[in-house]
Protein backbone atom coordinates (compact mmCIF):
# COMPACT_ATOMS: atom_id res chain seq x y z
CA UNK A 1 0.00 0.00 0.00
CA UNK A 2 1.46 3.52 -0.96
CA UNK A 3 1.44 6.37 1.32
CA UNK A 4 -0.50 8.92 -0.29
CA UNK A 5 1.25 12.12 -1.81
CA UNK A 6 -0.11 15.75 -1.41
CA UNK A 7 1.06 18.47 -4.18
CA UNK A 8 3.50 21.10 -3.36
CA UNK A 9 1.22 23.47 -3.01
CA UNK A 10 -0.84 21.29 -0.37
CA UNK A 11 2.38 20.74 1.54
CA UNK A 12 3.21 24.61 1.18
CA UNK A 13 0.00 25.62 2.46
CA UNK A 14 -0.03 23.60 5.24
CA UNK A 15 2.88 25.53 7.13
CA UNK A 16 -0.05 27.97 7.22
CA UNK A 17 -2.64 26.00 8.78
CA UNK A 18 -3.72 27.06 12.23
CA UNK A 19 -2.55 23.86 13.81
CA UNK A 20 0.55 24.18 12.16
CA UNK A 21 1.23 27.65 13.98
CA UNK A 22 0.00 27.09 17.20
CA UNK A 23 2.35 24.18 17.68
CA UNK A 24 5.15 27.02 17.21
CA UNK A 25 3.83 28.97 20.32
CA UNK A 26 3.04 25.61 22.25
CA UNK A 27 6.87 24.21 21.26
CA UNK A 28 8.52 28.09 22.38
CA UNK A 29 6.49 26.95 25.59
CA UNK A 30 7.96 23.69 25.83
CA UNK A 31 11.64 24.40 25.41
CA UNK A 32 11.94 27.59 27.52
CA UNK A 33 12.12 25.65 31.31
CA UNK A 34 14.86 23.17 30.44
CA UNK A 35 17.93 25.11 30.28
CA UNK A 36 16.83 27.10 33.20
CA UNK A 37 17.31 23.89 34.75
CA UNK A 38 20.77 22.87 33.72
CA UNK A 39 22.78 25.21 31.48
CA UNK A 40 21.81 29.03 32.57
CA UNK A 41 21.19 27.33 36.56
CA UNK A 42 24.65 25.47 36.51
CA UNK A 43 26.42 28.85 35.74
CA UNK A 44 24.43 30.88 38.41
CA UNK A 45 25.64 28.31 41.01
CA UNK A 46 29.06 28.67 40.17
CA UNK A 47 29.22 32.66 40.32
CA UNK A 48 27.79 32.32 43.65
CA UNK A 49 30.26 29.41 44.62
CA UNK A 50 28.35 26.52 44.81
CA UNK A 51 29.42 23.37 43.27
CA UNK A 52 26.52 21.28 41.73
CA UNK A 53 28.00 18.02 42.17
CA UNK A 54 27.47 18.20 45.57
CA UNK A 55 23.60 18.96 45.78
CA UNK A 56 22.24 15.78 45.33
CA UNK A 57 18.35 16.66 44.51
CA UNK A 58 19.95 19.04 41.10
CA UNK A 59 20.10 15.18 39.72
CA UNK A 60 16.57 14.32 40.28
CA UNK A 61 15.78 17.18 37.85
CA UNK A 62 15.99 14.83 35.05
CA UNK A 63 13.61 12.44 36.30
CA UNK A 64 10.67 14.26 34.81
CA UNK A 65 11.67 14.18 31.42
CA UNK A 66 13.06 10.22 31.94
CA UNK A 67 9.79 8.88 33.83
CA UNK A 68 6.71 11.39 32.57
CA UNK A 69 5.01 8.37 31.18
CA UNK A 70 4.73 7.21 35.03
CA UNK A 71 1.90 9.84 35.93
CA UNK A 72 1.28 10.44 31.76
CA UNK A 73 -1.86 8.57 32.57
CA UNK A 74 -3.19 10.94 35.02
CA UNK A 75 -2.99 13.42 32.65
CA UNK A 76 -5.44 10.99 30.25
CA UNK A 77 -7.84 9.98 32.75
CA UNK A 78 -8.32 12.52 35.46
CA UNK A 79 -9.65 15.77 34.83
CA UNK A 80 -8.52 19.03 36.79
CA UNK A 81 -11.86 20.43 39.14
CA UNK A 82 -13.70 23.51 37.66
CA UNK A 83 -11.18 23.91 34.30
CA UNK A 84 -12.05 20.74 32.90
CA UNK A 85 -15.25 21.97 32.36
CA UNK A 86 -14.17 25.21 31.31
CA UNK A 87 -11.13 24.68 29.36
CA UNK A 88 -11.33 20.64 28.51
CA UNK A 89 -9.50 17.95 28.92
CA UNK A 90 -6.21 18.91 27.61
CA UNK A 91 -6.20 22.77 27.63
CA UNK A 92 -6.84 22.43 31.54
CA UNK A 93 -4.09 20.37 32.26
CA UNK A 94 -1.58 22.44 29.85
CA UNK A 95 -2.85 25.87 32.08
CA UNK A 96 -1.71 24.06 35.40
CA UNK A 97 1.71 22.68 34.00
CA UNK A 98 2.01 26.13 32.79
CA UNK A 99 1.02 27.76 36.17
CA UNK A 100 3.16 25.46 37.86
CA UNK A 101 6.10 26.08 35.59
CA UNK A 102 6.33 29.88 36.42
CA UNK A 103 5.98 29.25 39.83
CA UNK A 104 8.67 27.26 40.27
CA UNK A 105 10.68 29.41 38.07
CA UNK A 106 9.46 32.22 40.32
CA UNK A 107 10.65 30.27 43.25
CA UNK A 108 14.51 29.86 41.93
CA UNK A 109 14.40 33.64 41.51
CA UNK A 110 13.32 34.31 44.88
CA UNK A 111 16.28 31.96 45.93
CA UNK A 112 19.68 33.11 46.86
CA UNK A 113 22.44 29.86 46.74
CA UNK A 114 25.05 31.58 47.73
CA UNK A 115 23.28 32.01 51.67
CA UNK A 116 24.21 28.61 52.49
CA UNK A 117 23.05 24.81 52.84
CA UNK A 118 19.16 25.44 53.39
CA UNK A 119 19.29 27.79 50.58
CA UNK A 120 21.00 25.90 47.73
CA UNK A 121 18.73 22.71 49.06
CA UNK A 122 15.57 24.77 48.60
CA UNK A 123 16.88 26.06 45.21
CA UNK A 124 17.29 21.83 44.32
CA UNK A 125 14.15 21.39 45.24
CA UNK A 126 12.10 23.97 43.03
CA UNK A 127 14.67 23.16 39.93
CA UNK A 128 13.13 19.57 40.48
CA UNK A 129 9.52 21.08 40.71
CA UNK A 130 10.42 23.08 37.38
CA UNK A 131 11.37 19.62 36.10
CA UNK A 132 8.23 17.98 36.77
CA UNK A 133 6.19 20.53 35.76
CA UNK A 134 7.93 21.17 32.56
CA UNK A 135 7.61 17.30 31.62
CA UNK A 136 3.64 17.67 32.46
CA UNK A 137 3.84 20.57 30.03
CA UNK A 138 5.43 18.31 27.46
CA UNK A 139 3.13 15.58 27.99
CA UNK A 140 -0.38 17.88 27.50
CA UNK A 141 1.33 19.01 24.48
CA UNK A 142 2.39 15.66 22.49
CA UNK A 143 -1.36 14.34 23.19
CA UNK A 144 -2.82 18.20 22.53
CA UNK A 145 -0.82 17.50 18.68
CA UNK A 146 -1.93 14.30 18.14
CA UNK A 147 -5.56 14.87 18.97
CA UNK A 148 -5.72 18.48 16.88
CA UNK A 149 -5.20 17.22 13.57
CA UNK A 150 -5.25 13.87 11.71
CA UNK A 151 -1.83 12.02 10.44
CA UNK A 152 -0.92 14.07 6.84
CA UNK A 153 -0.20 17.03 9.17
CA UNK A 154 1.52 15.37 12.09
CA UNK A 155 5.03 16.26 10.54
CA UNK A 156 4.13 19.67 9.51
CA UNK A 157 3.42 20.32 13.37
CA UNK A 158 5.97 18.60 15.10
CA UNK A 159 8.59 20.88 12.31
CA UNK A 160 6.82 24.07 13.76
CA UNK A 161 6.79 22.84 17.08
CA UNK A 162 10.44 21.61 17.02
CA UNK A 163 11.06 25.60 15.90
CA UNK A 164 9.89 27.33 18.24
CA UNK A 165 11.33 24.84 21.03
CA UNK A 166 14.58 25.51 19.68
CA UNK A 167 14.17 29.18 19.16
CA UNK A 168 12.98 29.16 23.04
CA UNK A 169 16.29 27.08 24.12
CA UNK A 170 18.43 29.90 22.58
CA UNK A 171 16.01 32.32 24.57
CA UNK A 172 16.40 30.21 28.14
CA UNK A 173 20.42 29.81 27.23
CA UNK A 174 21.80 32.56 25.21
CA UNK A 175 19.42 35.62 25.91
CA UNK A 176 19.80 34.51 30.19
CA UNK A 177 23.19 34.60 29.91
CA UNK A 178 22.98 38.22 27.97
CA UNK A 179 20.66 39.54 30.58
CA UNK A 180 22.53 38.37 33.90
CA UNK A 181 25.30 39.89 32.20
CA UNK A 182 23.62 43.16 31.03
CA UNK A 183 22.32 43.14 35.00
CA UNK A 184 26.15 43.19 36.69
CA UNK A 185 27.20 39.63 37.48
CA UNK A 186 30.13 37.74 36.32
CA UNK A 187 32.06 34.86 37.45
CA UNK A 188 34.10 36.91 40.71
CA UNK A 189 31.73 39.39 40.87
CA UNK A 190 28.35 37.60 41.94
CA UNK A 191 25.30 39.67 41.94
CA UNK A 192 22.35 38.00 43.42
CA UNK A 193 19.77 40.17 42.16
CA UNK A 194 21.32 40.11 38.27
CA UNK A 195 20.37 36.52 38.49
CA UNK A 196 17.16 36.84 40.15
CA UNK A 197 16.01 39.28 37.33
CA UNK A 198 16.61 37.44 34.69
CA UNK A 199 14.43 34.50 36.37
CA UNK A 200 11.86 36.95 36.85
CA UNK A 201 11.93 38.00 33.15
CA UNK A 202 11.70 33.83 32.06
CA UNK A 203 9.06 33.46 33.88
CA UNK A 204 7.38 36.30 32.24
CA UNK A 205 8.14 35.10 29.23
CA UNK A 206 6.23 31.82 29.52
CA UNK A 207 2.80 33.93 29.35
CA UNK A 208 2.94 33.39 25.41
CA UNK A 209 2.22 29.23 26.50
CA UNK A 210 -0.59 30.83 28.76
CA UNK A 211 -1.96 33.33 26.43
CA UNK A 212 -1.58 30.48 23.46
CA UNK A 213 -3.62 27.79 25.92
CA UNK A 214 -6.17 30.30 26.43
CA UNK A 215 -6.52 31.35 22.75
CA UNK A 216 -6.61 27.49 20.98
CA UNK A 217 -9.42 25.43 21.15
CA UNK A 218 -9.90 22.03 22.52
CA UNK A 219 -9.27 19.04 20.04
CA UNK A 220 -13.05 17.37 19.40
CA UNK A 221 -11.87 14.06 19.61
CA UNK A 222 -11.10 15.31 23.37
CA UNK A 223 -14.52 16.92 23.92
CA UNK A 224 -15.81 13.81 22.82
CA UNK A 225 -13.99 12.30 26.22
CA UNK A 226 -16.11 11.58 29.60
CA UNK A 227 -14.97 11.27 33.11
CA UNK A 228 -16.52 7.89 34.50
CA UNK A 229 -15.66 7.99 38.24
CA UNK A 230 -16.72 10.62 40.80
CA UNK A 231 -13.98 13.55 42.01
CA UNK A 232 -13.85 11.67 45.35
CA UNK A 233 -12.60 8.54 43.48
CA UNK A 234 -10.76 10.51 41.61
CA UNK A 235 -8.93 12.25 44.68
CA UNK A 236 -8.55 8.92 46.25
CA UNK A 237 -6.16 7.91 43.46
CA UNK A 238 -3.97 10.72 43.27
CA UNK A 239 -3.32 10.17 46.57
CA UNK A 240 -2.28 5.95 45.79
CA UNK A 241 0.10 7.86 42.89
CA UNK A 242 1.43 10.66 45.62
CA UNK A 243 2.05 7.65 48.73
CA UNK A 244 3.67 5.57 45.67
CA UNK A 245 6.00 8.23 44.37
CA UNK A 246 6.82 9.23 47.70
CA UNK A 247 8.06 5.98 48.30
CA UNK A 248 9.96 5.85 45.41
CA UNK A 249 12.12 9.16 45.96
CA UNK A 250 12.34 8.26 49.91
CA UNK A 251 14.20 4.72 49.04
CA UNK A 252 16.14 6.15 46.20
CA UNK A 253 17.40 8.96 48.57
CA UNK A 254 17.99 6.83 51.90
CA UNK A 255 20.32 4.68 49.31
CA UNK A 256 22.34 7.38 48.15
CA UNK A 257 24.98 7.03 50.83
CA UNK A 258 25.37 3.22 50.39
CA UNK A 259 25.52 3.09 46.68
CA UNK A 260 28.56 5.92 46.99
CA UNK A 261 30.78 2.69 48.70
CA UNK A 262 28.96 0.31 46.16
CA UNK A 263 29.94 2.71 43.34
CA UNK A 264 33.44 2.08 44.49
CA UNK A 265 34.02 -1.25 45.19
CA UNK A 266 32.32 -2.47 41.54
CA UNK A 267 34.23 0.27 39.64
CA UNK A 268 37.12 -1.22 41.65
CA UNK A 269 36.47 -4.74 40.70
CA UNK A 270 35.37 -4.15 36.77
CA UNK A 271 38.29 -1.60 36.17
CA UNK A 272 35.84 1.05 34.95
CA UNK A 273 34.09 3.92 36.67
CA UNK A 274 31.13 4.55 34.60
CA UNK A 275 30.67 0.52 33.67
CA UNK A 276 30.30 0.82 37.89
CA UNK A 277 28.05 4.02 38.31
CA UNK A 278 25.79 2.70 35.62
CA UNK A 279 24.82 -0.62 37.16
CA UNK A 280 24.74 0.20 40.79
CA UNK A 281 22.20 3.85 39.68
CA UNK A 282 20.26 1.38 37.23
CA UNK A 283 19.78 -1.31 40.78
CA UNK A 284 18.94 1.85 42.76
CA UNK A 285 16.35 2.92 39.98
CA UNK A 286 14.87 -0.98 40.38
CA UNK A 287 15.20 -1.21 44.00
CA UNK A 288 13.41 2.13 44.08
CA UNK A 289 10.37 1.00 41.51
CA UNK A 290 9.97 -2.50 43.30
CA UNK A 291 8.94 -0.11 46.46
CA UNK A 292 6.88 2.16 45.00
CA UNK A 293 4.95 -1.00 42.90
CA UNK A 294 5.10 -3.01 46.54
CA UNK A 295 3.41 0.25 48.56
CA UNK A 296 0.92 0.81 45.53
CA UNK A 297 -0.50 -2.71 45.53
CA UNK A 298 -0.57 -2.52 49.50
CA UNK A 299 -3.07 0.62 48.99
CA UNK A 300 -5.02 -1.54 46.46
CA UNK A 301 -5.51 -3.82 49.20
CA UNK A 302 -6.88 -1.62 51.18
CA UNK A 303 -9.75 -0.35 48.75
CA UNK A 304 -8.77 2.98 48.41
CA UNK A 305 -8.67 2.75 44.77
CA UNK A 306 -10.90 0.64 42.36
CA UNK A 307 -8.96 -1.91 40.39
CA UNK A 308 -10.87 -0.81 37.30
CA UNK A 309 -9.58 2.96 37.60
CA UNK A 310 -6.08 1.01 37.47
CA UNK A 311 -6.38 -0.90 34.96
CA UNK A 312 -8.40 1.74 32.29
CA UNK A 313 -5.19 4.11 33.55
CA UNK A 314 -2.20 1.79 33.03
CA UNK A 315 -2.71 -1.79 31.94
CA UNK A 316 -5.39 -0.35 29.36
CA UNK A 317 -3.24 1.69 27.11
CA UNK A 318 -0.22 -0.98 27.01
CA UNK A 319 -3.20 -3.78 26.22
CA UNK A 320 -4.47 -1.46 23.28
CA UNK A 321 -0.83 -1.34 21.33
CA UNK A 322 -0.22 -4.90 21.67
CA UNK A 323 -3.93 -5.47 20.75
CA UNK A 324 -4.08 -3.33 17.37
CA UNK A 325 -0.56 -4.65 16.10
CA UNK A 326 0.07 -7.93 17.48
CA UNK A 327 2.85 -9.01 19.96
CA UNK A 328 5.27 -9.72 17.60
CA UNK A 329 4.85 -6.62 15.38
CA UNK A 330 4.07 -4.38 18.49
CA UNK A 331 7.94 -5.53 20.02
CA UNK A 332 9.18 -5.10 16.69
CA UNK A 333 7.98 -1.54 16.67
CA UNK A 334 9.09 -0.90 19.95
CA UNK A 335 12.46 -2.01 18.81
CA UNK A 336 12.47 0.84 15.80
CA UNK A 337 11.49 3.33 18.41
CA UNK A 338 14.43 2.44 20.48
CA UNK A 339 17.20 2.53 18.43
CA UNK A 340 16.05 5.14 15.49
CA UNK A 341 17.93 7.84 17.20
CA UNK A 342 21.12 5.71 18.07
CA UNK A 343 23.47 7.35 15.85
CA UNK A 344 23.04 10.79 16.09
CA UNK A 345 22.45 10.62 19.92
CA UNK A 346 25.53 8.64 20.86
CA UNK A 347 27.90 10.71 18.33
CA UNK A 348 26.28 14.13 19.82
CA UNK A 349 27.33 13.11 23.68
CA UNK A 350 31.14 13.75 22.17
CA UNK A 351 30.79 16.04 19.79
CA UNK A 352 31.83 19.14 21.55
CA UNK A 353 34.51 17.47 23.31
CA UNK A 354 35.94 16.26 19.38
CA UNK A 355 35.59 19.99 18.70
CA UNK A 356 37.85 21.35 21.65
CA UNK A 357 40.82 18.12 20.88
CA UNK A 358 40.32 19.74 16.99
CA UNK A 359 41.40 22.43 18.63
CA UNK A 360 38.68 24.96 17.87
CA UNK A 361 37.81 27.87 20.85
CA UNK A 362 34.88 27.37 22.91
CA UNK A 363 33.64 31.07 21.34
CA UNK A 364 33.97 29.13 17.95
CA UNK A 365 31.85 26.55 19.13
CA UNK A 366 29.77 28.26 20.33
CA UNK A 367 28.92 30.03 17.39
CA UNK A 368 28.76 27.35 15.32
CA UNK A 369 26.77 24.83 17.02
CA UNK A 370 24.33 26.99 19.37
CA UNK A 371 23.72 29.31 16.55
CA UNK A 372 24.50 28.07 13.31
CA UNK A 373 23.29 24.94 14.20
CA UNK A 374 19.75 25.42 15.75
CA UNK A 375 19.01 27.36 12.16
CA UNK A 376 20.37 24.32 10.31
CA UNK A 377 18.63 22.08 12.61
CA UNK A 378 15.33 24.14 12.30
CA UNK A 379 15.73 24.40 8.40
CA UNK A 380 15.95 20.39 8.44
CA UNK A 381 12.72 20.41 10.44
CA UNK A 382 10.86 22.43 8.30
CA UNK A 383 11.96 20.53 5.39
CA UNK A 384 11.64 17.13 7.05
CA UNK A 385 7.87 18.28 7.86
CA UNK A 386 7.54 19.71 4.24
CA UNK A 387 8.65 16.32 2.37
CA UNK A 388 7.15 14.01 4.66
CA UNK A 389 3.90 15.35 3.61
CA UNK A 390 5.03 15.34 0.08
CA UNK A 391 6.68 11.71 0.07
CA UNK A 392 4.68 10.22 3.47
CA UNK A 393 6.17 9.70 6.37
CA UNK A 394 7.63 6.15 5.90
CA UNK A 395 9.80 7.44 3.04
CA UNK A 396 11.26 10.47 4.79
CA UNK A 397 11.63 8.41 8.16
CA UNK A 398 14.18 6.41 5.99
CA UNK A 399 16.02 9.07 4.54
CA UNK A 400 16.59 10.79 8.27
CA UNK A 401 18.01 7.27 9.51
CA UNK A 402 19.93 7.29 6.55
CA UNK A 403 21.39 10.54 6.40
CA UNK A 404 22.03 10.75 10.21
CA UNK A 405 24.39 7.61 10.11
CA UNK A 406 26.25 8.59 6.69
CA UNK A 407 26.74 12.26 7.95
CA UNK A 408 28.89 10.95 11.07
CA UNK A 409 31.99 10.30 8.02
CA UNK A 410 31.74 13.71 7.44
CA UNK A 411 33.29 14.01 11.29
CA UNK A 412 36.05 11.72 10.12
CA UNK A 413 37.18 14.03 7.08
CA UNK A 414 37.41 17.42 9.85
CA UNK A 415 39.62 14.94 11.80
CA UNK A 416 41.73 14.98 9.10
CA UNK A 417 41.63 18.57 8.43
CA UNK A 418 41.99 20.02 11.82
CA UNK A 419 41.16 23.07 13.07
CA UNK A 420 39.47 24.42 9.53
CA UNK A 421 36.62 26.42 10.44
CA UNK A 422 35.00 26.04 6.89
CA UNK A 423 34.87 22.37 7.92
CA UNK A 424 33.68 22.91 11.38
CA UNK A 425 30.67 24.42 9.68
CA UNK A 426 30.02 22.05 6.77
CA UNK A 427 30.09 19.33 9.51
CA UNK A 428 28.06 21.09 11.85
CA UNK A 429 25.35 22.05 9.42
CA UNK A 430 24.72 18.37 7.48
CA UNK A 431 24.32 16.63 11.22
CA UNK A 432 21.98 19.20 12.35
CA UNK A 433 19.87 19.02 8.98
CA UNK A 434 20.07 15.16 9.07
CA UNK A 435 19.18 15.36 12.64
CA UNK A 436 15.83 18.18 11.93
CA UNK A 437 14.71 15.60 8.98
CA UNK A 438 14.79 12.78 11.15
CA UNK A 439 13.46 14.34 13.93
CA UNK A 440 10.39 15.58 12.35
CA UNK A 441 9.44 12.62 10.66
CA UNK A 442 10.02 10.45 13.46
CA UNK A 443 7.76 12.28 15.81
CA UNK A 444 5.10 12.09 12.87
CA UNK A 445 6.07 8.53 13.11
CA UNK A 446 5.31 8.06 16.97
CA UNK A 447 2.30 10.23 16.45
CA UNK A 448 0.97 7.96 14.01
CA UNK A 449 1.10 4.65 16.54
CA UNK A 450 -0.71 6.13 19.26
CA UNK A 451 -3.80 5.39 19.73
CA UNK A 452 -6.86 8.55 20.61
CA UNK A 453 -8.13 6.74 23.45
CA UNK A 454 -4.60 6.86 25.41
CA UNK A 455 -2.26 9.81 23.40
CA UNK A 456 -0.64 10.83 26.49
CA UNK A 457 0.73 7.35 28.33
CA UNK A 458 1.37 5.78 24.60
CA UNK A 459 3.49 8.73 23.26
CA UNK A 460 5.33 9.26 26.51
CA UNK A 461 6.21 6.01 26.76
CA UNK A 462 7.45 6.47 23.09
CA UNK A 463 9.53 9.42 23.95
CA UNK A 464 10.94 7.79 26.71
CA UNK A 465 11.82 4.25 25.27
CA UNK A 466 13.43 6.31 22.09
CA UNK A 467 16.20 7.92 24.24
CA UNK A 468 17.06 5.04 26.54
CA UNK A 469 19.26 3.20 24.61
CA UNK A 470 20.87 5.91 22.37
CA UNK A 471 21.81 7.73 26.19
CA UNK A 472 22.92 4.65 27.79
CA UNK A 473 25.24 3.54 25.67
CA UNK A 474 26.15 7.60 24.80
CA UNK A 475 27.56 7.08 28.27
CA UNK A 476 30.15 5.15 27.09
CA UNK A 477 31.54 7.11 24.10
CA UNK A 478 34.59 8.54 25.70
CA UNK A 479 35.56 5.49 26.93
CA UNK A 480 34.98 4.20 22.91
CA UNK A 481 37.21 6.82 21.33
CA UNK A 482 39.61 6.29 24.25
CA UNK A 483 39.69 2.77 23.03
CA UNK A 484 39.25 2.78 19.06
CA UNK A 485 40.09 6.46 18.41
CA UNK A 486 38.13 9.30 16.98
CA UNK A 487 38.11 7.80 13.28
CA UNK A 488 36.93 3.96 14.21
CA UNK A 489 34.03 5.85 16.85
CA UNK A 490 32.90 7.80 13.90
CA UNK A 491 32.64 4.85 11.86
CA UNK A 492 31.06 2.78 14.77
CA UNK A 493 27.80 5.52 15.28
CA UNK A 494 27.52 5.27 11.04
CA UNK A 495 27.23 1.37 11.37
CA UNK A 496 24.85 1.27 14.23
CA UNK A 497 22.91 3.17 12.29
CA UNK A 498 22.22 0.93 9.71
CA UNK A 499 20.02 -1.91 11.15
CA UNK A 500 17.59 1.06 11.59
CA UNK A 501 17.29 1.17 7.75
CA UNK A 502 16.51 -2.50 8.02
CA UNK A 503 13.87 -2.11 10.48
CA UNK A 504 11.82 0.88 8.81
CA UNK A 505 11.97 -1.38 5.79
CA UNK A 506 10.61 -4.13 7.51
CA UNK A 507 7.96 -1.81 9.49
CA UNK A 508 6.53 -1.00 5.36
CA UNK A 509 6.56 -4.54 3.94
CA UNK A 510 6.69 -7.21 7.00
CA UNK A 511 4.19 -5.89 9.39
CA UNK A 512 2.59 -4.12 6.54
CA UNK A 513 2.00 -0.93 7.69
CA UNK A 514 3.57 1.41 5.15
CA UNK A 515 0.75 3.77 6.17
CA UNK A 516 -0.19 3.33 9.98
CA UNK A 517 -3.85 3.44 11.09
CA UNK A 518 -4.85 6.79 10.79
CA UNK A 519 -6.62 9.42 13.17
CA UNK A 520 -10.04 10.58 12.58
CA UNK A 521 -9.66 13.96 10.95
CA UNK A 522 -10.73 16.66 13.22
CA UNK A 523 -12.35 19.89 11.61
CA UNK A 524 -10.43 22.93 12.71
CA UNK A 525 -12.68 26.03 13.31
Amino acid sequence: MQEPQASWRESLGAFLHPRVVVMLFLGFSAGIPILLIFSSLSLWLREAGVERAAITFFSWAALGYSFKFVWAPLVDQLPVPWLSRWLGRRRSWLLVAQFAIIAAIGAMASIDPALGPESQTAMALAAVALGFSSATQDIVIDAYRIEAADTRLQSMMSATYIAGYRVAMVVAGAGALVLASGFGTELGNYQYNAWSNTYWIMAAVMLVGIATTLIIKEPALSEQRNYTYSALEYGRFCVLFALALASFILCFYFTSEQSVLLKEGLAEFVGNQALGSFVIEALRLVLAACVSFVVAGALLKTGLVQHSMVDETYVAPVRDFFDRYGVKAALFLLLLVGSYRISDIVLGVISNVFYLDMGFSKEQIATAVKTFGVVMAIVGGFLGGLLAMRQGVMRILFLGAFLSAVTNLLFMILADKGADLLWLYIVVAADNLSAGLAGAAFVAFLSSLTSISFTAMQYAIFSSLMTLLPKVLGGYSGSIVDSIGYDWFFIFTTLIGLPVLLLIVMARHWIGIDVLPQKTAVKVE
